[in-house]
């Protein structure tokens, strides 16, 4: 909270007349996202599983409606509730991840079979992503794909039926960049900054110049210059950078052990889950946040192209903080659970 009131206020006060206004809608859906969680946490996982399709049916609709709506940005990515908005691709991911965990668990399929790996799983995930890819939301869809794609793993699909799952993702990737020209321009561009961070895209030189400036301890909460309007995105994608300027590398390496902390605590909990859906449960949530947070710091640090993607928990917005507050809600919930080691 302290962080995105810092990088947010000034362009808070130029945009809306109030350096709060961020700050108070974040609170808000932290309020949401706090009593969501209590929910997830309480509730018995493996009953609400069960309704995983249904869920994973809503998303679905709600991705469609995206485009039913004018587009913001140029993007098809939000809902509009009054003057809220929500992004169906984040309450996809953790939709997915309940369905995979709930399906992959039952004993009756062979998911070593191509015909049981492709179907149930593959229509409706591939509909979704490519829902997502059309929003455009390309580094969404790379997240998630990611995450499914560990998750099958884990759950013992074949390599061959991986391979064969992430080709025509890859192709069609490949097909939006390379011949339609979808963020063809943050592709080059990072193929420049591979040289060098300063001959990436604008994005990438300020990140880099910020978290640059941050030195080893930061210029001091508050006291950072490149979010006066230097820095783009510097309470969302670019938070990370924005943090880095004003606590510095030892700040930074605090968020970290902290992400670790939480992942290595997922791992932990779902290596001693009694049965097969606990532990592709809560193996699904911490790859989830893994991948997410990875993808953030690579693109801050000019390691892969800008995909949009926000720093779970830290970054504003209020569809992934929710998120994110009952995927660790999720994994106490398991914790509860009879410990014993899976074989």
């Amino acid at each position: 909270m302290i962080m995105v009131y810092s990088s947010s206020s000034v362009l808070a006060e130029s945009r809306f007349g109030s350096n709060l206004f961020f700050l108070k809608r974040q609170m808000l859906w932290f309020l949401v996202g706090s009593l969501n969680g209590y929910v997830m946490y309480k509730i018995d996982l493996k009953k609400l599983s069960a309704y995983s399709v249904p869920l994973l049916f809503l998303t679905l609709i709600f991705l469609a409606m995206v485009f039913l709506l004018p587009a913001r940005n140029g993007l098809h990515r939000w809902l509009f509730i009054g003057p809220f908005s929500v992004q169906p691709s984040e309450i996809f991911k953790l939709a997915v991840i309940m369905y995979l965990a709930f399906s992959l668990s039952q004993k009756k399929r062979d998911i070593t079979q191509w015909r049981q790996f492709l179907y149930p799983y593959g229509p409706f995930i591939a509909l979704g992503l490519i829902l997502i890819i059309l929003e455009p939301g390309l580094g969404s869809a790379i997240t998630i794909s990611l995450t499914v794609l560990i998750i099958f793993f884990l759950a013992g699909v074949r390599l061959f039926h991986l391979v064969a799952f992430i080709l025509p993702m890859c192709s069609l990737a490949a097909f939006m960049v390379f011949v339609l020209g979808y963020k063809s321009a943050r592709v080059y561009d990072y193929l420049a900054s591979i040289k060098s961070p300063l001959l990436g895209s604008y994005q990438v030189k300020q990140a880099v110049l910020t978290l640059g400036a941050g030195g080893w301890f930061g210029a001091g909460l508050g006291d950072g210059r490149q979010k006066l309007f230097f820095l783009p995105y510097p309470h969302t994608d670019f938070i990370f950078a924005s943090i880095g300027e004003e606590v510095g590398f030892v700040g930074l390496m605090i968020i970290l052990i902290l992400f670790y902390a939480i992942i290595w605590r997922g791992i932990k909990i779902a290596r001693y889950q009694p049965d097969r859906f606990g532990y592709l449960l809560a193996m699904g949530v911490t790859v989830s946040i893994f991948v997410s947070v990875f993808v953030n710091i690579c693109v801050v640090t000019a390691l892969l192209p800008t995909t949009g993607i926000p720093l779970p928990l830290i970054s504003y917005g209020g569809t992934s903080l929710i998120i994110s507050i009952c995927s660790i809600a999720i994994l106490l919930n398991l914790s509860k659970r009879k410990r014993m080691v899976v074989r």
